[in-house]
């Protein structure tokens, strides 16, 4: 859509994931992943060493600065979310982009975009502007380590941090639906919206947003991975935490991509903020194929999920 950097330590999911990724630690200079090449004959020089090179530099101030991973994250996520709202802006009056949401009768309205946008203002000032802020006086520049990771490193690091990271949001996300305390308290504000849209993807509590930005710094850190295989994952989780949420469905969604239906998507989010009993994982679907929580939307499901939402209160769009 992370407590040991509030303390200490994106999502969202985000960008609070930024909050916790100043941590000066030896996996930032010494590579376990990085150096695998799975015996493929692969060169010990990294394709993107050259770019890697150039960034340290001519930017070296910058990425050893605890404020790069915020800055990072949060201009992705409001990056992500403008492009989507203006799409959503321009979609009653655009038939064959209207076409592509998931609910062409249900347009996002100025009321649903200032109401998410001021949770998001305020979970940013609230929470993780101070944080950052905090790096920023008390922690020392990171160190970065001379070499780039492997480009097999690079994307085994993401996929290794994507499915530690489905695992843990995935009992994360079924306890606080299964436990009514937990649900009530942190998780409910989330499913006030029963179609989501972008904005919608941090319009949480400061408890999800910190839990999910803490297992997006953790993670790169038990795989030992090189910070631009960190900073990597999490601007890929904010990419695909917000097209979960856009509410449209097009031909290059990448549930489209990859086969066999082992991602999860926007349909299959859409799905649980309707079924919020369905469908937990964040990217992939076999945690809820095993746990029998996988719902696969189609149009008859749909007209009896609608019938079955009758006359309940519905905030979103």
């Amino acid at each position: 859509m992370n407590p040991l950097r509030l303390l200490d330590f994106s999502w969202d999911t985000v960008s609070a994931g930024s909050l916790f990724s100043g941590v000066s630690l030896p996996w930032m200079s010494h590579l376990t992943v990085a150096n695998l090449t799975l015996g493929l004959g692969l060169p010990e020089q990294s394709v993107l060493q050259p770019a890697w090179d150039y960034l340290l530099q001519h930017h070296q101030a910058e990425l050893r600065s605890p404020l790069f991973p915020v800055v990072i994250s949060v201009s992705t996520y409001l990056l992500l979310v403008t492009l989507y709202t203006l799409l959503d802006l321009l979609a009653p009056s655009w038939p064959a982009l209207n076409s592509y949401k998931l609910h062409p009768d249900r347009p996002v309205t100025w009321d649903n975009i200032w109401t998410t946008l001021y949770l998001t203002a305020y979970n940013h000032l609230v929470y993780i502007f101070p944080a950052a802020v905090g790096q920023w006086l008390w922690r020392p520049p990171i160190p970065l380590p001379r070499d780039a990771p492997t480009l097999m490193s690079f994307l085994l690091g993401i996929l290794g941090c994507m499915v530690v990271f489905d695992f843990q949001f995935y009992l994360w996300h079924l306890l606080h639906h299964r436990v009514p305390w937990l649900y009530r308290t942190f998780h409910a504000m989330h499913h006030q919206y029963l179609q989501p849209f972008s904005l919608v993807t941090q319009y949480v509590s400061a408890w999800e947003l910190i839990s999910s930005g803490f297992w997006t710094t953790v993670d790169p850190l038990l795989l030992q991975c090189h910070c631009l295989t960190a900073w990597g994952f999490m601007v890929f989780t904010i990419c695909v935490s917000t097209e979960d949420h856009c509410g449209y469905d097009f031909p290059w969604s990448l549930h489209r991509l990859v086969p066999f239906g082992l991602w999860g998507g926007p349909p299959k989010h859409d799905a649980h903020h309707r079924m919020p009993g369905t469908n937990f994982a964040p990217f992939f679907s076999h945690w809820d194929w095993l746990g029998g929580t996988n719902m696969v939307p189609t149009p008859s499901k749909d007209k009896y999920v609608e019938e079955g939402l009758k006359g309940r209160k519905d905030k979103g769009a």
